[in-house]
């Protein structure tokens, strides 16, 4: 049974290692996150345990076989099974009675995850979350990646257009004209976190903008 002292850093709790799942320990293991995995495939187990001692067959998820896991001791728990709509809307159910901070679930469509969000659990749509990035960044050339954060707030990175090269930042005053804002330029390698009025955009520079859907469009096109 897995067990965190109040010392430790935040420990995440994956259930299903699917691909979703299996991507995410991963990302999370190489990163350094304390884990705790929970499947019923011994292989995947196996293969987790190369990265964390807190992997653990499980041949159901009904609340006792979790709390033997300790999973409960988790600060974050991620039901990463939304192909069995059933078990993940139990789980998840199991999961946020037992009080964890905060639980997410993976979702595959707008009815499960309006669900799993009365269950209280933040939802997560993989395959479309990945298609909006996919679009934005077909839609535009420059655009290096795109994250839709909600409704009314993404974040695009880019390259910048020739005509903004050796103009400064008031001068192309991306805010009155398209209300987006400057998060960040990386150059070369460096990456400048807090850019002042007077920075003059270089060959090369990456930006990473923040702004509505329309207005990260809006800039695009211009740039083109």
């Amino acid at each position: 049974m897995f067990k965190k002292s109040a010392k430790d850093k935040s420990t995440y709790g994956i259930i299903g290692l699917g691909r979703f799942g299996m991507a995410l320990a991963l990302e999370l293991a190489q990163s350094g996150a304390d884990l705790i995995v929970l499947d019923r495939d011994e292989e995947k187990i196996r293969q987790m345990r190369e990265y964390t001692d807190n992997a653990f067959v499980v041949p159901s998820l009904d609340k006792k076989t979790l709390y033997e896991t300790g999973i409960q001791n988790c600060d974050v728990a991620v039901v990463c099974i939304g192909e069995a709509m059933d078990q993940s809307i139990l789980t998840t159910l199991n999961l946020v009675s037992m009080g964890i901070p905060s639980v997410m679930a993976k979702s595959t469509g707008a009815e499960h995850g309006e669900i799993l969000e009365k269950l209280g659990a933040k939802v997560v749509y993989p395959e479309q979350d990945m298609a909006i990035r996919l679009a934005h960044r077909l839609e535009a050339s420059r655009m290096l990646d795109y994250i839709q954060l909600s409704e009314k707030l993404n974040i695009s990175k880019l390259m910048i257009p020739k005509k903004m090269e050796d103009k400064t930042v008031l001068e192309v005053n991306l805010r009155k004209n398209f209300g987006v804002n400057i998060i960040a330029i990386e150059n070369e390698s460096s990456l400048i976190e807090i850019v002042g009025p007077e920075y003059k955009f270089r060959r090369g520079d990456i930006l990473y903008i923040c702004g509505s859907k329309e207005g990260l469009n809006k800039f695009s096109m211009w740039a083109e």
